[in-house]
């Protein structure tokens, strides 16, 4: 009897049924009845499954996945397999359940902002979330491992847009509707946390809503602050114009916002994601935050370039950046937590903003807009 491939080779659970019917099939050399036996299908069904699939691999990251998937399902002698992986850069697909959701959250959301677009290059090993400003051009507001993205793609929450030396995706229907999972399972596992519940509602309960929540710790008091996650203050502040017609925040402070945002996004990743950051505002005691504090508080260099930008800047200026740029409170809501006068948040945010991009022109020069 011919094996399960995806038993056999420990495939990851994330993966399509097509794909890993394609796998089967191609792999091992299953056969669509057998196939079909197997899930209880027509074997035209299958059949249809599978063409489907090897169809898709006109698609860059669909193709290198299904390469990978495939080099690990020759039953032959392994020392008679060639290197497939070798210009693949012999990354994993071994994914976990809660890598994914960790970066669909972060990468998604990034992706379901107007004009955001996923950048993939061959000869490079990771890839880029590129957004288009209002006069055309194109700022980088995260980066995303290449196995992150051939996942994505198999899952086809990304499809591919253009094809080219560098290759372009957008989100998808599923893209979205699967990042709106992902929150209210993050949102209904936190609440149950907090009331004690044994269960909590389904994630499917509240799909279409485009909200999502953050929790921060302020004077020593816990809240939590809801923003729309389709889009950033900065970019909305970015689409104003002055009297004069000219757009309130240029192109350079709307790319340094968003270089600040990426780096705080990136320090929360791993087992601690509740950084003290709230120690950085004027309440908070400053001289306590130490950077290498603790084991498994997400990228030691990530955090130290927050830490940097936000000294640089110092009180008033660090936190609005940090309120607005990283915690994503509106500018009003800003203005009220500060205490400032109404309409007075526009002009200091400006200012922190200008400061912050001659704070990363100082530290990385023309590098700044570089993948990694």
């Amino acid at each position: 009897m011919t094996s399960n491939l995806s038993a056999e080779f420990d495939l990851p659970e994330w993966l399509p049924d097509a794909v890993r019917l394609y796998l089967d099939h191609t792999g091992i050399g299953v056969t669509f009845r057998e196939l079909a036996r197997r899930q209880g299908a027509h074997a035209s069904t299958v059949m249809r499954q599978v063409r489907r699939c090897e169809a898709r691999r006109e698609d860059p990251l669909v193709d290198e996945a299904l390469a990978l998937l495939g080099d690990r399902s020759h039953v032959a002698d392994k020392k008679e397999v060639p290197d497939m992986t070798a210009p693949l850069r012999a990354q994993s697909l071994k994914l976990d359940e809660a890598t994914l959701s960790r970066e669909g959250r972060r990468v998604l959301r990034r992706l379901a902002e107007p004009g955001a677009v996923l950048a993939v290059a061959p000869d490079l090993e990771k890839a880029v979330i590129l957004r288009e400003s209002p006069d055309g051009q194109q700022a980088r507001t995260g980066v995303v491992d290449r196995n992150v993205a051939q996942a994505f793609a198999l899952k086809d929450w990304i499809a591919c847009r253009k094809k080219g030396r560098v290759t372009t995706y957008d989100i998808t229907a599923a893209g979205r509707a699967a990042l709106k999972r992902m929150i209210d399972e993050a949102d209904v596992a936190r609440h149950a946390h907090q009331a004690g519940l044994a269960e909590a509602a389904m994630p499917f309960a509240n799909q279409h809503r485009v909200w999502d929540e953050r929790q921060i710790e302020e004077a020593g008091t816990s809240r939590r602050i809801r923003y729309n996650m389709a889009e950033s203050p900065i970019a909305a502040l970015g689409r104003r114009r002055d009297k004069d017609g000219k757009p309130f925040l240029e192109n350079d402070l709307i790319r340094a916002a968003e270089r600040l945002r990426e780096d705080f996004e990136l320090a929360q990743m791993g087992p601690r994601v509740a950084q003290n950051w709230e120690r950085f505002l004027t309440a908070g005691d400053r001289g306590a935050f130490r950077p290498d504090a603790g084991h498994g508080e997400g990228p030691a260099r990530a955090r130290d370039r927050v830490a940097a930008a936000l000294r640089d800047l110092g009180p008033g200026l660090g936190d609005v950046a940090l309120r607005v740029c990283c915690f994503l409170e509106g500018i009003e809501t800003a203005e009220k937590r500060m205490g400032w006068a109404a309409r007075s948040g526009k002009v200091v945010l400006r200012i922190a903003l200008q400061r912050l991009r001659r704070h990363y022109e100082e530290v990385v020069g023309e590098q700044r807009n570089y993948i990694g």
